[in-house]
């Protein structure tokens, strides 16, 4: 489509009224008259007063061309161009592809085939925002109703957030129809500031998650603790459950919500519990191996660590082998767990093997400073911190207990496969009232078997997102509005080819005019 507009019109039309000069120029212009022989001078002056009275216009096809001339010039003075209006531009709708793999996706069939109808195209929220035909929708549409499996579902390996994102600036100034799943792990990073035309809209997760987390051996024969994952919308949990299992090959584990789980034992004494789908899971069998070592001078922190630690125990899936020593260990033995209760620095040779899988625990050193507070953590009794070590925070790392006041009481290092545990305080009753609260096992037993998290990459994960943390506020579904927006006019100027219409018609009407004076009869007296 086009359209013709004139940029400078009161131009234009002043300098049409130069269409007169050509009019009048042909209403005085006369032909030249013929001498004739006459016998007396009266009979020429009646002629030419009846030639004066008698002007009408001639040569209209020349005046017709000196007028069309002046006209072309006005319009080029009027500044013509051309507006060209491309094609409207369609609205998209962009389907995350873990919708496309659901059952969710029944929920927004029905919104999906409005917009179409609307003029709206379908894409693929993925690489390249492939586009999705008619038969591409109906077959994702089937495939979504004939999933009935936890197992079909697929999370989105890519960043939402970087896809609606490459959306908005590969296709501008158009409606974007978003709709996705809110599963916690396709959003990445920091929330990008989409534009207007963006509306997005969430759907809930198709479904809950059960999975098997960890497996450890029992010294009771055929006993098994496993670690059970469950993951929803609102959050994962973990729960433990001992279960009897067979150690000949082939026996079969059945745990509510699972599939199947078979007990394979390995040629190396270790076994696995292999689902029928997914990886196998090791059966763990090793105990943790913890060593105390403690000088004169924190004798007593010793015994309240060598009490919570033994109480601690009672809560691990294999009884821990406790060594207390008052002599440093040797490097040449090997254990999970050295707690350092000394002043004295920890020799290097353990400080290196850390990053090797060594755990070390050590106490504020014997000069601190005077502090009043407790223990940040739900508690019937608070338990009141007196002294801590003047560390900054900023050198402490991650804090795994706090104060009241913020300040971190354990903080952890991690250094490859191991850990440096820093305690900012002591279990001596003048530092802490730790080493003599009952809570202090359970405390322990957090640190030496950590809860399992959710992991950013486990497929188990479903944990979702509020649209609010999504979108910004006024981003939320809306009305789908119009389907098509128009491009921006272009405009082609036209004043060139005008000028050269001019000189084309000037050129005509020169070889007329030639013509014309060539063919006038000659007058002889």
């Amino acid at each position: 489509m086009s359209a013709f507009l004139l940029q400078h019109p009161t131009a234009g039309w002043l300098a049409l009224l130069g269409v007169l000069v050509p009019v009048a120029i042909h209403l005085w212009n006369r032909r030249p008259g013929r001498l004739v022989q006459v016998g007396s001078l009266r009979w020429l002056s009646t002629a030419a007063n009846r030639r004066m009275r008698n002007l009408k216009l001639e040569q209209w096809l020349l005046l017709l061309l000196r007028a069309a001339i002046i006209a072309v010039l006005a319009l080029a003075l009027a500044d013509p161009a051309r507006r060209l209006l491309p094609p409207p531009r369609h609205g998209q709708v962009l389907l995350s592809p873990d919708l496309l793999h659901s059952t969710s996706l029944v929920a927004v069939r029905s919104t999906v085939d409005s917009l179409r109808r609307q003029g709206y195209e379908l894409r693929q929220l993925g690489p390249g925002l492939p586009r999705l035909s008619a038969a591409q929708w109906r077959r994702f549409d089937s495939l979504a109703t004939a999933i009935n499996t936890p197992s079909d579902f697929k999370p989105s390996p890519d960043n939402l957030w970087a896809r609606v994102q490459q959306a908005a600036d590969s296709l501008p100034e158009r409606p974007l129809r978003v709709f996705t799943l809110a599963n916690q792990r396709a959003f990445q990073g920091t929330r990008p500031a989409l534009p207007a035309a963006v509306r997005w809209q969430t759907v809930p997760s198709p479904d809950s998650s059960s999975w098997l987390q960890a497996a450890y051996k029992l010294p009771t024969a055929d006993s098994l603790r496993l670690v059970l994952g469950f993951s929803n919308e609102a959050a994962t949990t973990f729960r433990t459950l001992v279960v009897a299992a067979s150690s000949a090959s082939g026996g079969e584990i059945r745990v509510a919500n699972l599939p199947p789980l078979r007990y394979e034992p390995r040629s190396d004494g270790q076994a696995v519990l292999r689902p029928e789908s997914g990886e196998a899971v090791p059966v763990q069998t090793a105990a943790l191996r913890l060593t105390i070592y403690y000088d004169a001078a924190h004798a007593q922190d010793g015994k309240y660590l060598r009490a919570a630690l033994r109480a601690a125990s009672l809560g691990l899936p294999t009884a821990p082998l406790l060594t207390v020593s008052t002599t440093p260990p040797a490097t040449n033995q090997h254990f999970d767990w050295l707690f350092w209760l000394s002043d004295a620095p920890v020799p290097a040779a353990w400080q290196g093997l850390v990053s090797q899988g060594l755990h070390l625990w050590q106490e504020a050193p014997t000069a601190g400073i005077a502090t009043e507070t407790t223990l940040a953590q739900p508690s019937a009794q608070p338990i009141r911190l007196l002294r801590r070590d003047t560390l900054k925070a900023s050198q402490a790392g991650t804090a795994l207990w706090t104060d009241g006041l913020g300040q971190p009481v354990l903080t952890r290092n991690a250094q490859e496969q191991g850990a440096h545990y820093r305690l900012h305080t002591r279990l001596h009753p003048a530092w802490s009232e730790l080493g003599s609260s009952p809570e202090l096992p359970a405390l322990l037993l957090n640190v030496l078997q950590p809860a399992p998290l959710p992991s950013a990459d486990s497929p188990h994960d479903r944990r979702s997102l509020a649209l609010s943390q999504i979108v910004a506020i006024g981003q939320a579904a809306a009305p789908s509005g119009h389907a098509t927006t128009p491009n921006r006019p272009l405009q082609s100027d036209l004043r060139p080819w005008v000028v050269v219409l001019a000189a084309l018609l000037f050129g005509l009407e020169r070889w007329l005019a030639q013509r014309r004076l060539a063919s006038s009869p000659s007058a002889t007296v």
